[in-house]
């Protein structure tokens, strides 16, 4: 858009590279989801892990880590775990049954967010306005985490929808800040989901319409591929999967097959790549050792889809610590200040806009005005 300013992404930086001269984007992490789970994101990475001390499903981001990793700009979600897919151990307090648990856990994930934002640790992006200022300060303050550093700009993403307990109570959702909706993890009140298959329910239908009414852009990760092809095919909205593979490496409805990215490209669609382990390589497990994946695998994933939808359709969406962590993402990631370190996975001529300007491109079309 003329009249915009230009940002610079640097591959293969020193670390003692002026860091507000950086800019990358990720559009997938679930900050508040860990947060709550006890996880104290106000720290650094490695005292995080020092405190933890896990031998797996090492944190990979926090909020002072992405901020020193020029990270400045993510798409944070709020996701609440339905109670019947939760790991036996896992206590009640953060899952959900029924609507009004969803809506309850929800609320607390979005009132975090509101305290980090009061506290100056982030910036809600509400709209393209709030976007231009935020990457304004990104060229003037420090970065890290305090007084007079850098707030990490977030974009606010709902993931499954079942905290929405009505279609009509969207825009109660809107004026809070929340500018993206993904209807699924698993199957919800308003579809079909990963490992669930189903077609979109008249609510679904019903809460793509209250979307679309309000400005709101669909997230289609997650959506069983039913429901998938109903909600594209009504949609007349922004657009985007957040977090989503391709099927060609990973049999899985997690992932995006090639009919579906054509269809995500003919409507202008960003995709995020997953740096996941397990939906990089096929046969990958969990319990695989980093080594296992590199930074090729993501470059291989990254050339498929671009080759369907073009390299300006491609981004990240790392779903860091969503399940995933340290040992779990590709050998050379070893933290979210690592993003950089990505730049080596694509074609030097792409890297600025699969590591930023793509999703900044995408975010001034979708974001309302002011």
């Amino acid at each position: 858009m003329a009249g915009r300013r230009s940002f610079t992404v640097y591959s293969g930086m020193a670390s003692n590279h002026p860091a507000q001269s950086r800019l990358y984007v990720d559009a997938h992490l679930d900050l508040a989801y860990n947060a709550v789970r006890g996880r104290d994101l106000t720290l650094s990475v490695d005292k995080l892990r020092a405190k933890e001390k896990r031998d797996n499903q090492e944190i990979m981001a926090t909020l002072p880590e992405l901020s020193q990793g020029g990270v400045r700009l993510v798409f944070a979600t709020i996701f609440v775990m339905p109670r019947k897919y939760a790991p036996a151990d896992a206590p009640e307090s953060f899952t959900y049954e029924g609507a009004q648990e969803a809506h309850e856990r929800a609320v607390e994930q979005l009132e975090l967010y509101q305290r980090w934002e009061a506290q100056g640790r982030i910036t809600i992006i509400r709209s393209a306005r709030d976007l231009e200022r935020h990457l304004e300060s990104t060229r003037t303050a420090p970065a890290g985490d305090g007084p007079g550093h850098a707030p990490v700009g977030v974009v606010l993403l709902m993931e499954g929808a079942d905290p929405v307990r009505t279609p009509e109570e969207l825009g109660w959702w809107w004026e809070q800040g929340i500018r993206i909706v993904g209807l699924s993890w698993k199957e919800t009140r308003y579809a079909g989901g990963t490992g669930v298959p189903g077609p979109l329910t008249d609510l679904g239908r019903q809460l793509l319409t209250q979307m679309q009414q309000l400005g709101m852009a669909l997230d289609v990760s997650h959506l069983a591929p039913e429901s998938f092809w109903q909600a594209v095919e009504g949609w007349s909205g922004p657009l985007l999967a957040s977090h989503s593979n391709s099927r060609a490496f990973v049999d899985s409805d997690r992932h995006l097959d090639d009919e579906m990215v054509r269809a995500l490209a003919q409507r202008d669609a960003m995709i995020g790549l997953v740096l996941a382990n397990p939906f990089l390589k096929a046969g990958v497990s969990r319990q695989d050792p980093k080594s296992s994946v590199t930074l090729a695998d993501v470059g291989a994933q990254a050339r498929h889809i671009a080759a369907i939808a073009g390299w300006e359709r491609v981004g990240i969406g790392s779903d860091f610590d969503g399940g995933f962590g340290l040992q779990e993402t590709p050998q050379g990631l070893e933290r979210a200040g690592d993003f950089h370190k990505l730049a080596g996975a694509f074609p030097e001529e792409v890297v600025q806009g699969v590591l930023a300007t793509n999703w900044l491109r995408w975010l001034r079309a979708s974001l309302p005005n002011q």
